[in-house]
């Protein structure tokens, strides 16, 4: 029977610009670092997995994307290479891998640490492969983000490709620890580091400690491919998921965005895995996000549509608010106006709505008032790129934002900051814009979000009306020495 090529290894293989002799005495070189001298691969061999589909056996999967991480200077993963779970494409798995099968959640997880943190330590990019679309991911997800697991019977299996490699292996090739099967206790204290984490991220941003929390869920990745009672199992999916969607949002605050997305997207599987979809639904608005970010806001709305039927009934009404935040901030980047105002009107009524007689999640306390403002404020500041005479709305969430931010959220004060200036810029107050962004610069050299840098980058394009003042002028210049080296002006794209 004629197979299909694998046109996913093909597109990597002209990626990585080998020859097929070539990756063939890598293969059998890596395979021998790694404790298997007895691999002998050819290059016929290569051209059958390539041009047949033909699948290779255990080891090769694992050798052959430690080989394309290193030379493509981002994460590969098995999937990634077209090679499913023992060589094979699960049933009813997309042509991206989605969703992929229950037991191989923890598997899927550790492996893409683990190639994360060899990419850390080798100082390389990490950040060179497109995004999927929106409409990619919730056309595979919809059904499988829609039904109920089976904790106990779905639970993972001892049998995690990793697990499988020799005690010989090359440590430069995977990072991963000893783990065991862990108590309560142990649980506990990774559910605090989960909050120390957190408010770093907000304080300061998603450079320094994004390698200590890809780490740590590596870690727990590790923890999950053990039985564990049913309570506890759940809780430690919990911890995965909220060290994923953490580990996914500091890749996304410094540019990594393929490597951001991958992260929300194991983030959603481990959530459901524990039984809670609204925080599987809360790691696909975090896609969503980048996506508006990037200049995406079709593919932002369709993973929002996903992510708000999937949610759940019992998913909060802040929660809820969140989303229609995201939704109306996608709306608003395609200058449609009268849903914005629809949708963040249900936001307010949602939040208001909210007794607060059942205690938020943890990874929703974070969004308070403040960041319902906040979110207004950005909402109709990009608005008002469309219609002008949205920027005075815009000044007025984004001030109330600021008057109500606590300490230690340091990063979004720099953006209430910024959406005021800009807003102001666009109401044509170029005086009063240029107190707030002054006030940005105060700060924003003390973190390593590259989000706002980029968001100072659309700051400065609507300066350049104003550039004939003395005072204008003197910002524009402050800006450009703020920003990191580079071409000024250009925002990052979804393949950057």
């Amino acid at each position: 029977m004629t197979r299909e090529p694998n046109t996913r290894l093909a597109d990597l293989f002209g990626l990585a610009g080998w020859s097929k002799g070539e990756l063939a005495r890598l293969v059998n070189r890596q395979a021998a670092v790694m404790g298997h001298p007895q691999l002998a691969t050819d290059t016929s061999r290569v051209r059958r997995w390539i041009e047949t589909g033909e699948s290779p056996r255990d080891p090769v999967p694992k050798v052959l994307a430690a080989l394309f991480t290193e030379r493509l200077g981002r994460v590969v993963t098995i999937e990634d290479l077209g090679f499913g779970r023992r060589g094979r494409t699960a049933k009813g798995q997309s042509p991206d891998g989605l969703p992929w099968p229950p037991e191989r959640t923890a598997a899927v997880l550790t492996e893409f640490t683990g190639m994360d943190l060899m990419l850390n330590r080798r100082g390389l990019v990490g950040a060179g492969a497109a995004l999927a679309a929106g409409s990619a991911i919730s056309g595979a997800m919809h059904d499988w983000l829609h039904s109920d697991p089976v904790l106990a019977s779905e639970a993972p299996r001892i049998d995690d490709p990793l697990r499988a490699m020799s005690a010989q292996a090359d440590p430069a090739s995977f990072d991963r620890y000893e783990a065991a099967p862990v108590g309560s206790q142990e649980i506990d204290a990774l559910e605090r580091s989960v909050e120390v984490f957190r408010l770093w991220d907000a304080s300061r941003g998603g450079g320094l400690q994004r390698k200590a929390v890809v780490g740590q869920l590596n870690e727990v990745g590790g923890m999950l491919s053990y039985r564990h009672p049913d309570h506890l199992q759940r809780r430690l999916w919990g911890v995965a998921a909220n060290l994923a969607v953490l580990a996914g949002w500091m890749s996304h605050d410094v540019g990594l965005e393929p490597t951001a997305q991958k992260y929300f997207i194991i983030a959603a599987h481990a959530a459901r895995e524990g039984g809670d979809r609204p925080r599987a639904s809360e790691a696909l608005s975090r896609c969503a996000r980048q996506m508006v970010h990037l200049g995406r806001p079709q593919d932002a709305l369709d993973l929002m549509k996903l992510a708000k039927s999937g949610a759940g009934e019992e998913t909060l009404p802040r929660t809820r608010a969140m989303f229609a935040t995201i939704e109306a901030w996608a709306q608003a980047s395609m200058g449609r106006g009268q849903a914005v105002r629809r949708t963040l009107g249900e936001a307010e009524e949602m939040f208001v709505s909210d007794k607060t007689d059942v205690p938020p999640p943890s990874w929703m306390q974070l969004f308070n008032e403040a960041d319902l403002h906040g979110m207004q404020g950005l909402v109709y500041r990009t608005l008002a790129e469309h219609e002008p005479s949205a920027a005075a709305i815009a000044q007025r969430h984004a001030k109330a934002a600021l008057d109500m931010r606590e300490n230690g959220r340091q990063r979004s004060t720099i953006f209430d900051h910024i959406s005021i200036a800009s807003a102001c810029f666009i109401d044509d107050d170029p005086e009063q814009a240029d107190r707030y962004a002054r006030m940005a610069l105060l700060t924003i050299g003390d973190t390593s979000s590259h989000r706002t840098w980029d968001r100072l980058r659309e700051m400065y394009r609507l300066t350049a009306k104003y550039s004939g003042y003395p005072r204008i002028e003197e910002l524009r210049e402050d800006i450009q020495r703020a920003l990191p080296k580079g071409p000024a002006g250009k925002k990052r794209t979804a393949s950057a």
